[in-house]
C-alpha cells in the first residue's frame, strides 16, 4: 500500500515539516557529491562500533544521521510520507515543539536500532526513524482521518480510501514482522533496513501523541 494523501489538511504552512525535507535534499545533495562517500558516512552515519558513550563527541551521529540518505530512492520514500503526515502533526503541535519532538524520535529510533547492532560496523542514517515517530503521533492524534491509498487490485493499481489508523497500524506491524523475523534469523545487521529504528520511532510517537492528547484533554476540563 503507497499512501497518497490524507483526508483532512492541516489549515498550516507546513514550515518545519517542508524545511526538514529541503535540508534533508540539500544534504543528499552533498553526501552523493562526496569524493569520499565511504569516509564521509563514517564520519556522520551512526555506527555503533564508534560509539562510546563515556566520550560526548562521539554521540552526535545520534542527530546527524537523521538527515543522511542512503540514495534517491531513500530519500524520496521518506519524505513522501513526511509530507503526507507532517504537516498535521506540525499544527497539532505547533512548529518548535514538532522540531523538538521530531529530533528525539529520530534519537530514539536510532538508539533502539543501535541496540540491536552494539559493535557493528553497518552505519545507521535516514531520517525513517524520526517519520515513524510522525507515523505514530498520527495515528493516535488524528483517529478519524482517512488516507487515500494505491492498493494492487486483480493486476491492476486502484486508489481506495482507508482509515488512517488501518493503514498506519498495518504499516507498524509489517515492519515488526520484519525486524523479528531478522533478529531470529540474525540476519537485521545485513538486511539494509532499520526495522527496529521504525519500530521504536512509531512507539515513540504514539506515545508522545498520548501525552499531547491527555494533557489537552485535561486542560480543557
Amino acid at each position: 500500500m503507497i499512501p497518497i494523501k490524507d483526508s483532512e489538511p492541516s489549515g498550516i504552512f507546513p514550515l518545519a515539516t517542508i524545511s526538514i525535507v529541503i535540508i534533508c535534499a540539500i544534504i543528499l545533495f552533498n553526501e552523493m557529491s562526496q569524493v569520499n562517500l565511504e569516509e564521509f558516512v563514517f564520519k556522520w552515519a551512526l555506527v555503533p562500533s564508534l560509539i562510546d558513550f563515556s566520550n560526548f563527541s562521539t554521540l552526535y551521529p545520534f542527530v546527524t544521521s537523521i538527515f543522511l540518505h542512503g540514495g534517491f530512492l531513500h530519500f524520496l520514500s521518506n519524505m513522501w510520507f513526511l509530507l503526507i503526515f507532517g504537516d498535521n502533526v506540525e499544527a497539532s503541535l505547533g512548529t518548535i515543539k514538532y522540531i523538538i519532538f521530531f529530533l528525539l524520535a529520530g534519537i530514539f529510533a536510532s538508539f533502539v536500532q543501535f541496540l540491536f547492532l552494539v559493535g557493528s560496523n553497518v552505519p545507521i542514517l535516514g531520517a525513517s526513524g524520526a517519520i515513524a515517530g510522525v507515523l505514530g503521533f498520527y495515528m493516535v492524534a488524528f483517529p478519524k482521518n482517512k488516507v487515500d491509498t494505491l492498493i494492487p487490485y486483480i493486476g491492476l493499481i486502484t486508489t481506495i480510501r482507508l482509515p488512517a489508523q488501518a493503514v498506519l497500524l498495518m504499516w507498524f506491524v509489517t515492519q515488526l514482522f520484519n525486524g523479528t523475523a531478522g533478529f531470529i534469523s540474525e540476519t537485521s545487521a545485513t538486511s539494509g533496513i532499520a526495522w527496529w529504528a521504525h519500530i521504536g520511532g512509531f512507539i515513540f510517537g504514539a506515545f508522545i501523541g498520548l501525552l499531547h492528547g491527555n494533557s489537552k484533554r485535561s486542560f480543557n476540563v
